[in-house]
């Protein structure tokens, strides 16, 4: 029996014919919802089945993962999962510590009274920047872009050859195999916050992206200021923070330098890297956000033209009351029902 084929991703479908109606499964195991009842449907299901038939796999013959290749893959993304998070708070502690016990005595250490406001800013910048990336950061998993209307989710077969970690489904939702959960127009799986970036939680993601990089950029500033002042460390050739970190580790091991100082010259391009980082991923989320499109889309290749204007899109993300979202990080805009989405 010859059976159409239809490309899109990474799996085969046949088409809808009377004599293969019985036949709409997923071969490698991933059922699709509703795919029968909606190609019946004669009149009124136009846009349905073509948004359906776009999310459909592909042709294309591919070779299927074994058993222990899926395990393994799964394995390594659950246990980035849980080291993610461990390496971020540990960063924080470690941030908070070179700020309170070594900057601040360092480059203020006398009591008078410039100096004592001069402090008493630094560290309410360093302590608000810190509290709002914190905030933001338990608000984005307090607040989980999870579905709270699919209560069934979908079963994915070990040999599954979706390279991806989710299954897109229909009106927006993917189902994503780490979080074991259906997600609502999600936009990719965040593993420094161990859950997915979806409708409900982006706001909250951009402003802990933001305030992360702040406080990164600021802790460098302040650990060149003490590098200055402590080592007599010049900074006005660029070459010197370049050959800095291969400098300071030759230096360790010829027994010139101690291990913390080391570690602090290590935590100067941890906080460059992580900083610059942050910057960059949320100017790209706030561009998405502002198209009204999400990261997942571009993955698939399923953008479509913009079809509200972008301050429509962000006041959707941040709500009416975002210059509140820009100092504290509380909720802004009133989570949408997914009957809208629908």
């Amino acid at each position: 029996m010859n059976r159409s084929r239809l490309r899109a991703d990474e799996h085969t479908y046949p088409i809808h014919s009377p004599e293969n109606d019985d036949h709409l499964v997923d071969p490698n195991g991933c059922c699709v919802l509703g795919i029968r009842m909606l190609l019946r449907c004669d009149r009124g299901c136009a846009a349905l089945k073509e948004e359906l038939l776009r999310s459909l796999p592909s042709a294309e013959p591919a070779c299927l993962p074994s058993n222990a290749d899926m395990f393994t893959r799964m394995l390594k993304l659950r246990l980035l999962n849980v080291v993610a998070p461990v390496y971020f708070f540990t960063a924080t502690a470690v941030t908070f510590v070179f700020h309170f016990c070594f900057f601040v005595p360092t480059i203020f250490p006398v009591p008078d009274a410039p100096l004592w406001a001069s402090t008493t800013l630094h560290t309410a910048l360093f302590l608000f920047s810190m509290f709002n990336a914190l905030g933001n950061y338990i608000m984005t998993i307090r607040y989980p872009a999870a579905s709270a209307g699919d209560s069934t989710v979908p079963v994915c077969s070990p040999h599954c050859s979706d390279k991806v970690d989710a299954h897109y489904l229909l009106n927006d939702r993917h189902f994503c195999k780490l979080c074991r959960k259906v997600i609502l127009k999600r936009d990719h799986h965040c593993f420094f916050t161990g859950n997915c970036i979806g409708q409900k939680n982006m706001r909250y993601f951009i402003m802990f992206c933001i305030h992360t990089s702040c406080t990164c950029m600021y802790s460098l500033v302040l650990g060149v200021a003490f590098l200055t002042m402590e080592y007599s460390i010049s900074f006005e050739d660029p070459l010197t923070f370049l050959t800095l970190l291969p400098l300071s580790t030759g230096y360790f091991f010829m027994g010139t330098i101690s291990g913390l100082q080391l570690f602090l010259v290590l935590m100067l391009y941890v906080w460059l890297g992580i900083g610059l980082v942050c910057a960059g991923f949320c100017c790209q989320q706030v561009l998405l956000v502002a198209r009204g499109q999400t990261w997942c889309q571009m993955q698939q290749g399923r953008l479509q033209e913009i079809q509200s204007p972008w301050q429509n899109n962000l006041k959707d993300v941040f709500g009416t009351r975002w210059i509140l979202g820009l100092i504290l990080p509380v909720q802004t805009v009133e989570t949408c029902s997914e009957e809208k989405q629908d």
